[in-house]
This record gives C-alpha cells, sequence and structure tokens, in this order.
C-alpha cells in the first residue's frame, strides 16, 4: 500500500465527560483535556479522538446531537475547543472529532419541525412512514431494543429510529440533506481539526420499502441489522461523503463499521477506500450473546487469539486496520481479555503488548495506559447508561435473577469505560472537586497515574516504553509497516507472533496460561527489546515463559 500519513500514528480516545472537570460540576471538560495534553504528549499519542462534544441532551451520551455546530456547555465553548486544537498542533499532536450523522437528535431543530409537518419540507429529512393495519411499518427492533417505530402523536404516522426513539435517523437519500452534512462536516475541518471517528455509518442506506423480515424473537421482532444488511448502495453515499469533504483535506478517518463482508473491504478501507481505516471488531463479536448480555459467552483464549491471527494475516498488504481492546462503547480489555489469574499489573502489561505490537494502527482508551478495570456497581440506579438498563431488564423477563442480572451488566457495561479517569488517590480520583456525574471505581486508590507515575515498573511506564518502541527510528519499519506471522501455534494458552521489516525481525511472545511455556527457539535472539517480568529466562535456544509473562525479542 501506498505509505499515508496517519499510518504511523498513536491514537488516544478521550470520552470528555470522564476525563477531567475543571470548573466543580462533575462533568468532565475542554479545559481539563488541556490541562492534561502534556500527559498525553509524554505518552507518546500523535491524535486524540474526543467522543462528542456537540450540543446534545445527553439521552445516549452526546450520540443524540441537537446542534452539529454549537459545544455543550458541560464541555465549554467553541473558544475552548479552538485552543485545544491550537495546543495539540504545538505538541504535534492533532484533534479528531466524532462524527455521527447516522442519526440526530430529537431536539434537533429539523427534527422539530418535521414533527410539527411530517409531509412538509422537514420531513424528508427523516424517516416518516404511515403505519400498516394500525400497527408499525415494520417489525424491527432497534438497537437499544423496543420497535425501531415511533409514533407521531395525533397523527398515523411514524417515524424511523435505528438506536433510542430520541435519536431520529436522517434521511441520507435527500440530497439537501447529504449538502447540508458535507457543509457541517468541511466547517469542522476548516477548523483545522485532523479527522473524524465516524459512527454508526453502516446504517445510513436504508431498504426504502422497509419489509418486514420473520421475528427473531418472542417479542414479534427482527433486529433491525437484518434489513441493513439487505439494503444496497452505501457505496455511492459514502465514496460522496469521501470526496466532498475527507479527501480534500487529507483527513485521518475511521469508520466504525460491523457488517462489510471481506469482499468489499478493501473498497471500504483500501487503497482508495472510503476511510482511511476501521476497527478491527472481529475479537468484539466472539463475547456477543446471541439474545443479549445475559446469555454472552465467557471469552475462550484460543478463539480469541486464532480470531486475531486469522484477521492480521488476511488483511496485511491490502488495508489498515486499528486495533482496540476497549472503547466507550464496551468494558475494559483488563476484565474481557484476561483469564482471572491474569488480572494483574502484569497481565495489563502483557495484553497491552499484543495490541499495540499488531500490524494496524494502535487505539488507546483513556485509562488503558493505567490498567483500569471494570467497576461494579450495587444497584442499577448506579448505571447512567440507558442500553445498561435495558439489558438489565430484558435479563429478568429472561429467567435471570436481579444478581445474574447484575452481574450480567458488570461484565458487559458500557459504564465500565465511562467511569472517571483514576488521576490519583484523592477524593473522587482527582477528576472533580464535586460531585461525579457517574460512580468512580472503587479501586482508584491502587489505580491511578499519580502513583504510576513514580513507579519505573508500573503498567504507565511500560505503555510509554511499549508506545516509543512501537514509534522508534530503529523499529518503526518492523512494527508500522512490517508483516506479521502468527508462531508456536501448536502451544495452548500462547499468544505468539512475528513482525518483519526494515531488515529486522522481532518476536512476540506473551503466556496467557497458568503454568509456565518451555519453547526451543527457533531463530537466535540478538537481544530482548521489552520484557514484562524482567530479563527472561534462557538457555541457549531454550526459553522459558512464567505466567503472565511478555517478551519482545529481536532474532535473526
Amino acid at each position: 500500500m501506498e505509505r499515508k500519513w496517519w499510518q504511523d500514528k498513536i491514537v488516544y480516545q478521550i470520552y470528555p465527560k470522564s476525563f477531567q472537570d475543571t470548573n466543580g460540576d462533575g462533568i468532565g471538560d475542554l479545559r481539563g483535556i488541556l490541562d492534561r495534553l502534556d500527559y498525553l504528549k509524554e505518552l507518546g499519542v500523535d491524535l486524540i479522538w474526543l467522543s462528542p462534544v456537540y450540543q446534545s441532551p445527553f439521552v445516549d451520551q452526546g450520540y443524540d446531537i441537537s446542534d452539529y455546530y454549537r459545544i455543550a456547555e458541560e464541555f465549554g465553548t467553541m473558544e475552548d475547543f479552538d485552543l485545544l486544537v491550537a495546543e495539540a498542533k504545538k505538541r504535534g499532536m492533532g484533534i479528531v472529532m466524532d462524527l455521527v450523522v447516522n442519526h440526530c437528535s430529537d431536539r434537533h431543530e429539523w427534527f422539530q419541525k418535521a414533527l410539527a409537518d411530517p409531509e412538509g419540507e422537514y420531513g424528508d429529512y427523516f424517516y416518516f412512514r404511515k403505519g400498516r393495519d394500525g400497527r408499525a411499518p415494520s417489525n424491527y427492533r432497534s438497537y437499544f431494543g423496543g420497535s425501531a417505530w415511533e409514533p407521531v402523536p395525533g397523527t398515523d404516522y411514524y417515524y424511523f429510529h435505528a438506536f433510542a426513539k430520541e435519536q431520529p435517523d436522517l434521511n441520507w437519500e435527500n440530497p439537501v440533506v447529504r449538502e447540508k452534512i458535507y457543509e457541517m462536516v468541511n466547517w469542522w475541518l476548516d477548523k483545522g481539526i485532523a479527522g473524524f471517528r465516524i459512527d454508526a455509518i453502516i446504517n445510513i442506506k436504508k431498504d426504502l420499502n422497509f419489509p418486514s423480515f420473520p421475528p427473531d424473537g418472542p417479542d414479534g421482532l427482527c433486529q433491525v441489522t437484518k434489513m441493513v444488511e439487505q439494503a444496497r448502495g452505501i457505496g455511492a453515499f459514502l465514496g460522496e461523503l469521501r470526496d466532498r469533504t475527507f479527501a480534500p483535506h487529507h483527513a485521518f478517518t475511521v469508520g466504525e463499521v460491523f457488517n462489510v463482508g471481506e469482499d468489499k473491504l478493501e473498497e471500504f478501507v483500501g487503497e482508495n477506500g472510503y476511510f482511511c481505516t476501521m476497527f478491527d471488531f472481529a475479537p468484539h463479536i466472539l463475547t456477543q450473546g446471541e439474545h443479549g448480555w445475559y446469555d454472552a459467552p465467557a471469552l475462550e483464549f484460543d478463539k480469541w487469539r486464532d480470531t486475531i491471527y486469522q484477521s492480521q494475516t488476511a488483511h496485511q498488504g491490502k488495508v489498515f486496520l486499528s486495533n482496540i481492546i476497549e472503547n466507550h462503547d464496551e468494558p475494559r480489555g483488563a476484565s474481557r481479555y484476561l483469564p482471572e489469574h491474569a488480572r494483574n499489573e502484569a497481565g495489563v502489561k502483557m495484553l497491552g503488548t499484543v495490541s499495540v505490537l499488531l500490524a494496524g494502527i494502535p487505539f488507546i482508551y483513556q485509562g488503558q495506559e493505567i490498567g483500569m478495570t471494570n467497576c461494579r456497581m450495587e444497584r442499577l440506579e448506579e448505571y447512567d447508561d440507558l442500553d445498561t438498563r435495558n439489558q438489565y431488564h430484558l435479563a429478568l423477563e429472561k429467567g435471570c435473577t436481579p444478581a445474574e442480572a447484575m452481574e450480567a451488566c458488570y461484565r458487559n457495561s458500557r459504564d465500565n469505560a465511562r467511569t472517571p479517569m483514576q488521576w490519583d488517590g484523592s477524593r473522587n480520583a482527582g477528576f472533580t472537586d464535586g460531585t461525579p456525574w457517574l460512580k468512580v471505581n472503587e479501586n482508584y486508590r491502587a489505580i491511578n497515574v499519580a502513583a504510576q507515575e513514580q513507579d519505573p515498573d508500573s503498567v504507565l511506564a511500560y505503555y510509554r516504553k511499549l508506545i516509543a518502541l512501537r514509534k522508534s527510528e530503529a523499529w518503526k519499519e518492523t512494527f508500522v509497516y512490517g508483516d506479521f506471522a502468527p508462531a508456536y501455534e501448536e502451544e495452548e494458552d500462547l499468544f505468539a507472533f512475528k513482525r518483519s521489516g526494515g531488515g529486522k525481525r522481532a518476536l512476540i511472545l506473551a503466556n496467557f496460561g497458568k503454568e509456565t511455556v518451555e519453547l526451543n527457539l527457533e531463530e537466535k535472539v540478538e537481544q530482548v527489546l521489552l520484557a514484562n517480568l524482567g530479563t527472561p529466562h534462557r538457555e541457549g535456544t531454550r526459553l522459558l515463559l512464567r505466567p503472565c509473562e511478555t517478551v519482545v525479542l529481536q532474532v535473526s
């Protein structure tokens, strides 16, 4: 592939509401991010992705936007935002915004006008359809549960929402809507941001007949993805979006895309794809339940490892994917991908090593670099996320006890990643002087930035070394642009792979098992580049790898 400016970058995701509060209202703000730019620079970050900071009623934590041209008062002002962009640039970093254009908020001016006259101009900005036989136009279940059609009071119309009823879908078939979206995207790019993460974009193409499908649950509904997967022609929209906005600005773009087949991958993120990159969600899908969180399977290490092996080998040389172990929509990687015995500092370092040194672009989520974990809530009321509450009640409906439903939420809730950033051991983890909008994880006194800054063997110190290794002039050709190959696949509980490029080869080994692994190395070890448990035990070609031990070796 032709080399692009963004391929060697490290991206750090900030959930602004939970990062740093500077005015005591318990909600993180742009000034808080400004105060922490030097911390991010020292970590090795190049691009900072902000979850939405636009004006919003926050029904879905900012992913319901009521004004795309305004900063939410909770986060600050447009002047704060402009200063953040400028100060990040001074440090050689860029700001990546979250682009949410499948839907907007029901408080948006367009939708308020549409509700007043569904048959008028603004009604065509959305999907209004008349009911069929006194019922909804079709039997889709929204991503957040319940019907994807909401009745308009006093009429026989319904409007379509793939997500919450407060998030009506925008009608991309309407050229006026598309034009207004492109105008808005270019307005932000002209401000000097580096690019966008594009939210839920696969949903913008609908089958305009909105056909019903056989129910896939006792509620008589079928998941809305069924219709999305049947729709054809999304490429015309995405190509136009790229050509009218991203391409002229040489913007970095990463798509949140779940439903693209292998045959379409290069069309989306290849040499001239719609986006620069997209997230590799293949590992995430392994932990999805068939019906909900209550029946989500426990992660099986071999399936997880082999899925990553397959994805890495199938895509190399064709596309640059992005690798994550957690984000604002997922539980913490340290609690999901590590077996019980490995949920410690050594295990967290091991997981980080595997993720950051894969082929593709590493995305690090706030707190990942210190090993933040899932947060156990005692009562449902402590959760703020609407999907978590829906999943709790679904679990009860399916026969789970309240304790079992709460356990499912502990394992899977999006709020696990949204608890406030743990900066120090003081009250509220140094996040706010006020009352935090969401509970602070009780382990903040043991896991926080300030304590780890003082410890040369901390998770934070290790992440800094890990990122520095990937970005170093000596190893960039290998870890950024080099080939990937699985290694020692016959070994159970071992995650092992090779990266080769620039005339060098590296072997990455990680023991996820409970027992020591003994390997007879196939190549000569020239040097140890990184290790999480001190100098590894070697005798000639023989290497002993203790539980939770990871090593990065230069081999001949």
